[in-house]
C-alpha cells in the first residue's frame, strides 16, 4: 500500500477523532444518533427570558468538563475554547500519539516513542470566535471599563482555542485559525491535510468549534430570518431539503481530528480510521449571505476536491451535504450537486437535521461522521425530511439508513460570504 498521494506528496491518515456535540460526546454516540435521524433541538429557557423570537437550539449534553479542563483554566477561557480542548483531548487519546519532545534538525520525525514538537501543528476553524464572550463582558461591565477582567482579551481572541491547545501539549508547528464562516471547520481540516501532504508537518490536530447560542448572535441571525421559528416543536425545526423548511437551528460544539503522514502512522502501528484524500475551496463572489442560485462555484469546489483526491465523480459513494435547512442554501446546494455529478445520482444525506448547525464546528463534525459512514458502507437518513422540491435533482436518503459499498465520501461546507470548502474522505483501502 503506497504512502504517496496520487496528486503528489504524502497521503494523510486520520488516526484520532474527538467530538463534543449535541448528538453526543464521542464519535460512536454521534454516529448512532445520526443513523437514528432524531433531532437534538430543544427549547432553551434563557432565549425566552432574553425576549428573543427564537427559543430553540441544539446544545452539547452535560459531561464532566472538570476531567478535561481545570477550574482555573476554565475561568481564563470561554466555552468554545473549553469544548475544543475537550474534543482535542479525546482525539489525541484515540490517536495514541507518543510523547511530544523538543525537535531538532535530525529528529523531525514521528516514531514509536516520540513526536518532534515542531512537526506537530494545530489548525482550527471558527466562524463566530470569541463574540459571545465579548457580548457577555460588554453587557456586564458597560460603564465600568476599569473593572474589566484581566483575561478579557485572551478569552475573546478568535485564535484562543487553537493557541490553548498548542500551549497545553507543547505543539510548536504551525498554529493557525481559519474563519470562513460556516466553512471554517472544513477549511481547517483541508489546510492541515495540505501542510502534511507537502511535508511542512508530520501531524496536525485539526477541526472546528463554535458556541454561539447567545443573545446577540441568535438575535442577529433571527433578524435576518435565517433561523427556524418552530418554537412549539423544536424537534421538527431542522429539516434539510424538506419542502416545509424555514431556517436553520443554531447549535454549539467541537470536533477534532488527528491527521498524520500515512507512512509515519503506519510505522508506529497507529489505528487508521481513513484518510483526507481531497480538498478544495472556491468563492461565489456574488452576495454576502445568499449563495449563487445555480450553485456553479460550489459545483466547481466539489469537482476540484474530487480531482484533488485523484478519483472521478463516479467513485464517490455518497455526499454529506451542507444542508442547512434554509430555503436558498438547500436549493442552491442541490443544483450544485446535480451540476457536479452530471447525471450521476450518489445518495445524499445531511447531518444538520440531527445536530443543528455548529457554524465553524459543522464541517469538522460532519467530516468525522462522513468518514465513519464511508468506511462502514451506510448513509444516514435526513431527519425530518418528508417531501422535497429538490428530489428531482438529487437522491436524498429518507426514512432509514441506506446500505452502500464502502467508498470515498464528499463532504460539503458552505458559508456566508460565498465561502465553499469541500473534502473527500476515504476509508482504508
Amino acid at each position: 500500500m503506497t504512502a504517496r498521494h496520487p496528486s503528489g506528496g504524502w497521503r494523510v491518515a486520520v488516526t484520532g477523532i474527538g467530538v463534543k456535540s449535541p448528538a453526543g460526546n464521542d464519535i460512536e454516540e454521534v454516529f448512532s444518533s445520526v443513523l437514528k435521524a432524531r433531532s437534538t433541538a430543544v427549547t432553551v429557557q434563557r432565549l425566552i427570558d432574553d425576549g428573543l423570537p427564537v427559543h430553540l437550539a441544539c446544545l452539547v449534553p452535560p459531561f464532566d468538563m472538570d476531567a478535561y479542563v481545570s477550574r482555573r483554566e476554565s475561568r481564563q477561557i470561554d466555552r468554545a475554547a473549553r469544548l475544543l480542548l475537550c474534543a482535542a483531548v479525546d482525539a489525541l487519546d484515540d490517536a495514541r500519539l507518543p510523547a511530544v519532545r523538543p525537535g531538532s534538525a535530525d529528529t523531525d520525525r514521528v516514531s514509536a516513542d516520540r513526536v518532534s514538537a515542531d512537526r506537530v501543528g494545530v489548525q482550527i476553524g471558527t466562524g463566530i470566535g470569541g463574540l459571545p464572550s465579548m457580548e457577555q463582558v460588554t453587557l456586564e461591565f458597560a460603564g465600568r471599563p476599569a473593572q474589566l477582567p484581566v483575561h478579557t482579551v485572551p478569552r475573546t481572541m478568535a485564535n484562543s482555542p487553537a493557541t490553548r491547545l498548542a500551549l497545553r501539549y507543547g505543539f510548536q508547528g504551525a498554529c493557525s485559525t481559519y474563519s470562513s464562516a460556516c466553512a471554517s471547520g472544513a477549511t481547517a481540516l483541508g489546510e492541515a491535510a495540505r501542510r502534511i501532504r507537502h511535508g511542512e508537518l508530520d501531524v496536525a490536530v485539526a477541526g472546528g468549534v463554535d458556541s454561539a447560542v447567545s443573545t446577540v448572535v441568535m438575535g442577529s441571525f433571527a433578524r435576518m430570518r435565517a433561523l427556524s421559528t418552530r418554537n412549539t416543536a423544536p424537534e421538527l425545526a431542522s429539516r434539510p431539503f424538506d419542502a416545509d423548511r424555514d431556517g436553520f437551528v443554531m447549535a454549539e460544539g467541537a470536533a477534532v481530528l488527528v491527521l498524520e503522514r500515512w507512512d509515519l502512522a503506519q510505522a508506529r502501528g497507529a489505528h487508521i480510521h481513513g484518510e483526507v484524500a481531497g480538498y478544495a475551496e472556491t468563492c461565489d463572489a456574488a452576495h454576502i449571505v445568499a449563495p449563487l442560485e445555480d450553485g456553479a462555484a460550489a459545483a466547481r469546489c466539489m469537482r476540484r476536491a474530487i480531482s484533488d483526491a485523484g478519483i472521478a465523480p463516479a467513485d464517490i459513494g455518497h455526499v454529506s451535504a451542507h444542508g442547512t435547512s434554509t430555503v436558498l442554501n438547500d436549493r442552491a446546494e442541490a443544483r450544485a450537486i446535480a451540476r457536479c455529478f452530471a447525471g450521476l445520482r450518489p445518495p445524499v444525506t445531511a447531518v444538520k437535521g440531527v445536530t443543528g448547525h455548529l457554524i465553524g464546528g459543522s464541517g469538522a463534525l460532519e467530516a468525522a461522521v462522513a468518514l465513519l459512514c464511508a468506511a462502514r458502507g451506510v448513509v444516514p437518513p435526513i431527519a425530518n425530511l418528508r417531501t422535497s422540491p429538490e428530489a428531482d435533482l438529487v437522491d436524498l436518503v429518507v426514512t432509514a439508513p441506506r446500505t452502500v459499498a464502502p467508498a470515498p465520501v464528499l463532504s460539503n461546507s458552505f458559508g456566508f460570504g460565498g465561502q465553499n470548502a469541500c473534502l473527500v474522505l476515504a476509508p482504508v483501502d
